[in-house]
């Protein structure tokens, strides 16, 4: 993430990971800008690249062959990640209109968010068709076929391919081939299968020579697919493609790849654009109606020197566009950009062979298949094998101008404090919980908030606070106020209310405003759910992002829930999947997959409110949060607390915990939380094998959690109810872990065992 030691000045914010973005990325990576904040918006992590993607459909690479990883190249680059769909623009405000959260500010923006197949006009298309276009969503579809042919290989597919370009014709030769090797391998005939490919035009692919769309014409005929040349699609239903010529075609899937248009919020936000709602551009790839927006890739058409939208355009862009945003932000002259006319087009026809078409030429051969492979995977290494960084190039470490350089003038004590009318902003543009027992609060500018206690009630208080684990600060808010608020959970207590503590990077008045407004938005979102006010706090300005909330909770006297009330018979259930130390420090040294970084979010920002609610539901006699010290390290402290009662002892099974995705890689890979040597010495209180002692999943279980779950000890027979509860409130990670024993051996009360 951004070193702050520079002070943020600018925000360029990227929206969509398209091929233009990711290389600017990686060239940002490479020469970055001090004082510059870059974001990357988009609602996936991994991007697909257009190049792959028909291999990838028909088997010949893996997920991760074709696919960038969109957060760890941000990381790379020094990049907030903000996953999250842009759904319109403030350009009066510069600010981005986001779904499920606050609008991000700009200063510079561009898009590559790519296009969408035309379907709005065609009856049934939207909502029976595939798109294509957004490649997820296509790819969530496909995955899903052939799951259900591999289960069903003698049923008889039948599907359909509207559209006759190079997208549409590929996509049907690629489908095609890795649909027949599922039914090869299921001991079925190819004939399982019936293709149809629609067609407006009298020829394939019109737009390359009449040789190349008779080739691949034979090629699918050959192969048994059904061509309907000069047919124009009337009409799409759940279970056939009707023409305008009365042709009918029964068809299981319909798959939509006609002419592309884009998301009609880039129109409506004021943006100049083409007829088909893609954004004009100039020859430097600014908006001819708002300079201070680029656009790349297929969602622009260059006013000047229109060109179709093929990928091998938004890869030319890339380096330009980087070169273009980095001159604007230092107050430099952009230079044009001049797209080439001509180029080749290299078409694999699903079997590892391909046709090359260039201006009126043609050819086919296996060799240029190679050829294809070898361009594809060289592309895709650059964002794969990501260059070490050293502190001279790092982000945010290089020098910054004589007549800008802040770093010495900031002040310590309560002059690193944030401005009273940055914060006044803030606060205004926030909406806090009211609620009746809290007399003084954010409404208030006195020294102290002031609350009510019931009479019969206990208040229990806590206090968390730690430096950003991601580069969100909405999301961080989040996850933060998750963190914090678990405590009171897992005593009984509701929250009332709570006092943020936030250090935000150096950055003018303005910049600093963005981050404290979009972290405490974060927090409140989780603190408003439960019905706790924010009723005040204190910030301060310091190098990185760092946030925590002393939180206040109601519970009645007598059903205060405490980690020692454990007794033999009783279950150990933990409600969440455990990792995120160990993913984290695998994070830093960019050796996980973006998707296992979302999974750990996701798994941060779910409350353990309704857990909390479910454990007393169900007889829970002892209940903690598994937080810093690891899920043993907590165990731990749950069987020191119980032996004032009588020495009791816990059997873990180790099979049945839930690691999060990519935990045991991480662990594998020699990366580990700091806190983890000093979580690791509870060992010496457990009992287990050498074996077991050697896995991943063992070292695991020291991991400092995040906004972990809750581990709860429930009686016998309330386990499958308990679980079953659990499950259907959201808690998929919940399991019976083990359970409580009487102490045989008290100085070495934990047992672990594994049949791995």
């Amino acid at each position: 993430m951004q070193d702050s030691s520079t002070p943020v000045a600018s925000d360029l914010v990227l929206i969509g990971g398209g091929h233009s973005h990711a290389i600017a990325l990686r060239m940002f990576g490479m020469q970055p800008l001090p004082g510059v904040r870059l974001t990357l918006i988009s609602d996936v992590t991994h991007t697909p690249y257009s190049g792959m993607l028909p291999g990838y459909v028909a088997g010949f690479y893996g997920y991760d062959e074709a696919h960038i990883d969109l957060r760890r190249l941000a990381e790379f680059a020094g990049a907030q990640f903000y996953r999250t769909r842009a759904i319109g623009l403030d350009l009066e405000a510069q600010r981005i209109l986001c779904d499920r959260r606050p609008p991000v500010a700009f200063d510079w923006l561009s898009v590559d968010i790519g296009s969408t197949p035309v379907a709005a006009a065609v009856p049934g298309a939207a909502e029976h068709a595939i798109p294509i276009k957004p490649v997820p969503q296509f790819l969530g579809a496909w995955e899903q076929l052939l799951a259900e042919v591999a289960a069903q290989p003698d049923s008889l597919w039948r599907l359909a391919i509207v559209g006759g370009g190079a997208g549409g014709v590929e996509l049907a030769l690629n489908v095609q081939h890795r649909l027949h090797e599922v039914l090869q391998s299921a001991g079925q005939s190819q004939d399982r299968l019936e293709l149809h490919l629609f067609h407006r035009g009298k020829v394939l692919l019109k737009e390359h020579s009449r040789w190349v769309g008779d080739r691949l014409q034979r090629i699918l005929t050959a192969r048994g697919a059904h061509i309907h040349l000069n047919e124009d699609v009337r009409e799409i239903f759940p279970d056939k493609v009707v023409c305008a010529s009365g042709l009918t075609a029964d068809c299981d899937r319909a798959f939509w790849v006609t002419q592309a248009s884009a998301p009609a919020w880039v129109a409506a936000s004021g943006l100049a654009t083409d007829a088909r709602g893609f954004v004009l551009v100039g020859d430097t790839l600014q908006s001819v109606s708002h300079p201070r927006v680029f656009a790349a890739g297929d969602i622009a058409t260059m006013r000047d020197r229109p060109r179709p939208k093929a990928g091998v355009f938004a890869v030319r862009q890339g380096r330009p566009l980087f070169e273009n945003l980095r001159r604007c932000l230092q107050v430099r002259p952009a230079r044009p950009f001049v797209p080439q006319r001509r180029y080749l087009s290299l078409i694999g026809t699903g079997d590892r062979s391909a046709i090359a078409s260039w201006a009126g030429l043609g050819w086919h051969a296996r060799w240029l298949w190679v050829w294809k492979d070898r361009i594809d995977r060289r592309f895709m290494e650059q964002f794969e094998h990501l260059p070490a960084m050293t502190a001279s190039s790092a982000p945010g470490l290089a020098s910054v101008p004589a007549n800008a350089d802040l770093r010495h003038m900031y002040c310590a004590g309560c002059g690193s404090k944030v401005g009273s009318r940055t914060l006044g902003r803030v606060l205004q543009r926030l909406e806090a919980v009211d609620r009746p027992d809290i007399a003084i609060g954010l409404e208030a500018p006195d020294d102290a908030a002031i609350a009510r206690i019931p009479t019969g009630y206990a208040i229990a208080h806590t206090v968390d606070y730690f430096r950003s684990l991601v580069s969100d600060p909405f999301v961080f808010g989040q996850i933060a106020a998750n963190h914090c608020l678990s405590d009171l959970f897992a005593m009984g207590a509701a929250p009332q209310s709570a006092l943020a503590i936030a250090t935000v990077p150096h950055g003018t008045p303005a910049k600093t405003e963005e981050v404290l407004y979009q972290l405490l938005a974060g927090s409140l979102e989780v603190l408003s759910d439960c019905n706790a006010a924010l009723v005040g706090g204190h910030s301060t300005e310091g190098s990185e992002l760092a946030f925590g909330l002393a939180c206040n909770g109601l519970v009645p006297e007598d059903a205060v829930l405490r980690k020692g009330g454990l007794q033999a018979g009783q279950v150990l259930i933990s409600t969440k999947a455990i990792g995120t130390g160990a993913l984290f420090a695998a994070h830093l040294q960019r050796l996980t997959r973006g998707r296992w970084i979302d999974e750990a979010i996701a798994s941060m920002l779910m409350s353990n409110r309704v857990a909390a609610d479910c454990f007393r539901a169900h007889g829970a006699a002892a209940l903690t949060d598994v937080t810093g010290f690891g899920l043993l390290g907590h165990l731990h402290e749950m069987l020191r607390g119980s032996a004032t009662n009588a020495a009791v002892g816990a059997e873990i099974d180790l099979d049945c915990v839930s690691f999060l995705p990519g935990a045991i890689a991480a662990v594998r890979s020699g990366a580990t939380s700091s806190l983890h040597p000093q979580n690791a010495e509870v060992a010496r209180f457990a009992r287990c094998t050498d074996a077991v002692r050697q896995l991943p999943q063992f070292q695991l279980l020291f991991d400092p959690q995040t906004a972990g779950g809750l581990l709860g000890a429930v009686p016998g027979d309330r386990v499958s109810d308990c679980l079953d509860a659990l499950q259907a409130a959201g808690y998929d990670s919940a399991r019976a872990i083990g359970r409580v024993v009487r102490a045989d051996n008290p100085t070495r009360p934990i047992a672990i065992d594994s049949t791995i």
